[in-house]
């Protein structure tokens, strides 16, 4: 297990992450966090900013009591907020948010307010340090966002295919398609680090089809990599079946279960990763408490799949599975993307 202390390295990376959002002397930063934030993230943060002359301050609210019906993890969905009014109000001054909490602002209720005002949300992703460090975001990697952005908006259907038995079909008329290098600079966004990825977030009724998830790709609400294939089968957005032998499928089968809940069973987003930094294999190098999985997300070349919250559907839900497929092939309006897991150039 990694030390938590603060290391020079560590500290000069969340340095680079906050010039690359605009920080400059003066500038107010928000650090918004809850009681069971990351300690060691908070802190370099912190440090960070006052080491470049800003005007840095704690937003600190107690972790809420959990209200679901399973253990939450890796949801971007924060439910630390909760509306609070002073909470709101210190957001909606703060020219430049840096979000710690454990699960993210990126599907919460509050971030249409946050946004409005005019701020920029910076998500540092629950991850150790060392893992940030290494993946500290680099000024070429927005153009090749901004370009699988640019794809993505001007295509109409999206298909995934692999040797697995995927055939998926995605309508992208209409969908909310957005694009994370790593940082934001401009009032209204929102970012977060890791990055390196492309989502579309379809309209209700858009995703049909069959998703094999095979052995070695990862779930990353349980933070494991499968050990046998489940095949997932869509119709009008939401998972019908969930077909499989093993632990595997009978954890997405009993998780799923629990919420009692449709919208635990329907597409969130659908993209690709195009961080080629990212490392497939790190989930098996920490911890789980030392990992959020933001890393396996932003793989080059994987098809990053997502059920639950849409808030260009209208649905909100805690229930949540982020899994990266390998070896996919990825086809906007016929013209090929990823060719069996490789990202083309």
């Amino acid at each position: 297990m990694l030390s938590d202390r603060i290391e020079a390295p560590w500290l000069a990376a969340f340095e680079t992450v906050l010039r690359l959002c605009g920080a400059t002397p003066g500038l107010p930063v928000c650090l918004l966090a809850e009681t069971q934030s990351r300690s060691l993230n908070l802190e370099l943060a912190e440090l960070a900013a006052l080491r470049l002359g800003c005007r840095p301050f704690r937003c600190v609210v107690p972790t809420p009591p959990q209200a679901a019906p399973v253990p939450v993890r890796s949801t971007g969905a924060s439910r630390a907020l909760q509306g609070h009014p002073g909470a709101m109000a210190a957001l909606a001054a703060s020219p430049l948010i840096l979000d710690l909490t454990l699960e993210g602002l990126l599907h919460a209720p509050e971030l249409k307010a946050i946004l409005a005002a005019g701020s920029r949300v910076m998500m540092i992703s629950n991850e150790h340090p060392e893992a940030l460090e290494r993946l500290v975001p680099r000024p070429e990697d927005e153009a090749v966002t901004k370009a699988a952005v640019k794809r993505a908006r001007a295509a109409q259907r999206m298909t995934v295919t692999s040797a697995a038995g995927t055939d998926l079909t995605v309508s992208l008329a209409g969908a909310a398609t957005a694009g994370v290098w790593g940082w934001t600079d401009r009032p209204g966004t929102v970012a977060h680090w890791p990055g390196g990825v492309v989502v579309s977030f379809p309209r209700a009724g858009s995703v049909d089809g069959t998703l094999v998830l095979d052995a070695g790709d990862a779930n990353l609400t349980f933070k494991r990599y499968l050990e046998r294939p489940v095949r997932l089968t869509l119709e009008a957005d939401h998972i019908t079946a969930i077909e499989g032998e093993g632990t595997d499928a009978e954890l997405m089968r009993r998780y799923l279960a629990a919420w009692e809940d449709k919208a635990a069973y329907a597409v969130s987003h659908v993209g690709w990763g195009l961080n080629r930094r990212a490392r497939y294999e790190a989930l098996a190098m920490y911890d789980r408490r030392d990992t959020n999985g933001t890393e396996l997300r932003a793989f080059a070349g994987n098809f990053l799949f997502s059920t639950g919250a849409n808030e260009f559907a209208g649905r909100f839900t805690e229930g949540h599975f982020d899994i990266p497929v390998r070896n996919c092939t990825i086809a906007l309006d016929g013209v090929t993307v990823v060719e069996a897991g490789r990202l083309l150039p």
